[in-house]
């Protein structure tokens, strides 16, 4: 492991196996940072060890293995809530990830809270994640959703907050950090607002987490979502952060072994926080390659991180710009390290596929946030994301090639 290193960008590269690798007899120029990450050796050796080594159910095992990998376990969920500066470490909830993380609030959270006639609040940025859940929710509770809309520069209008909330609110859910298009939303404004109307929020931090230094505390948020394998940790893992005074009060959203206390054929009694949320064998390896993701990326600094991303982002920007016939979707000033995009007469899914060929990876389509493209009235973009171990070289290659596809498809 690189420990307390400068941002070397060669030294952070060399950590990342998969991008030294050749696609259709081309250099790998990974850009869909956005949909997964790759992942650094500690990450990818910490889960090898498990299985070589510590390979066992926890907590409930006399057994030396299982004491190993419980230790192990829990340590990871203190290592998570220190690094969001969670107020306990049982408010830190192991899940498969963002999409499980809301799908638990929407449910944990609505059947105790939500009822006929109430409102839930997202916005027009969101990925599906943190619509589909909610509509499920206001279907069955014969609740309303409504919808914070966005500028055509793809922030929000915020202004337009006062106007949503009415007495019916019983929590807003936005994200962090639109995936599909890069804005950095508000997200202080909107909970510090909620709140003097005592309604809770949700943030789906899928992208905020890997962009962004995130302290529940200052943020005062009362739910976020992340998912580790956008975050240089396994698939398959993720994090619910919840607030003790809404946990305690809300209902298992899974039943089975571990969340319990008591079972008998009469009654069962929950388990304490945070197990009664962790239903079954959780995805231990998983979880330990979450927190050696953590402890690499603070080895960099998540604020170095960030800062050389955003440099990044602009090199690309403004080479892009210089391609004839590109609109750029998603200009705020606010912004993270995604770069949306169409070129004129020529559809994203054939620029995708002809630019894999030359071995950069990108995402086409709607991103999993089609009322985004719905907005702009087009089906989808170009989607380049880019991460800490991009260089100018990953985004020459990758402005050349656009060029090449153009050319190609004109």
């Amino acid at each position: 492991m690189i420990k307390a290193m400068n941002y070397n960008i060669s030294e952070i590269r060399k950590e990342f196996p998969a991008l030294f690798q050749k696609i259709y007899n081309k250099p790998l120029v990974y850009l869909d940072n956005a949909a997964t990450t790759q992942k650094p050796r500690i990450v990818i050796e910490a889960i090898k060890h498990y299985y070589e080594k510590q390979n066992s159910n926890i907590h409930r095992g006399a057994h030396y293995l299982s004491q190993q990998a419980t230790e192990a376990f829990e340590a990871t969920r203190n290592i998570i809530a220190n690094y969001i500066n969670s107020q306990h470490s049982y408010e830190v909830i192991f899940v498969k990830g963002a999409t499980e993380g809301i799908n638990l609030v929407a449910q944990s959270y609505g059947n105790v809270f939500v009822n006929e006639n109430d409102e839930i609040i997202v916005s027009e940025l969101e990925h599906h994640s943190n619509i589909v859940p909610w509509q499920m929710l206001c279907e069955a509770k014969g609740a309303k959703l409504k919808v914070l809309p966005i500028n055509e520069d793809g922030s929000i209008k915020i202004e337009k907050l006062d106007e949503l909330i009415s007495p019916k609110t019983k929590i807003i859910a936005v994200t962090h950090i639109s995936n599909s298009l890069g804005t950095i939303l508000p997200v202080k404004k909107i909970i510090d607002k909620a709140h003097q109307y005592n309604i809770p929020v949700l943030i789906d931090g899928a992208q905020g987490i890997v962009h962004s230094k995130v302290d529940v505390k200052e943020l005062d948020c009362d739910f976020y979502c992340f998912s580790g394998h956008k975050f240089y940790a396994p698939m398959g893992i993720g994090i619910v952060y919840g607030k003790e005074k809404w946990l305690d009060k809300m209902q298992p959203y899974q039943g089975g072994g571990e969340m319990i206390k008591e079972v008998t054929f009469e009654k069962t009694t929950y388990n304490d926080l945070p197990f009664k949320f962790e239903a079954g064998t959780p995805n231990v390896s998983g979880a330990l390659g979450l927190g050696k993701a953590v402890e690499f990326i603070s080895s960099i600094s998540i604020d170095n991180i960030a800062k050389y991303e955003n440099s990044i982002t602009d090199y690309a920007t403004s080479k892009l710009k210089k391609i004839e016939g590109i609109k750029i979707y998603g200009t705020n000033e606010d912004k993270a390290s995604v770069i949306s995009f169409l070129i004129d007469g020529i559809h994203p899914y054939d620029l995708g596929t002809i630019i894999d060929k030359m071995g950069i990876a990108v995402r086409t389509g709607h991103h999993c946030a089609q009322p985004v493209m719905d907005f702009y009235k087009i089906p989808g973009t170009v989607r380049a994301s880019f991460a800490m171990y991009n260089n100018q070289q990953d985004v020459d290659l990758f402005v050349e090639a656009l060029k090449k596809a153009v050319e190609m498809l004109r």
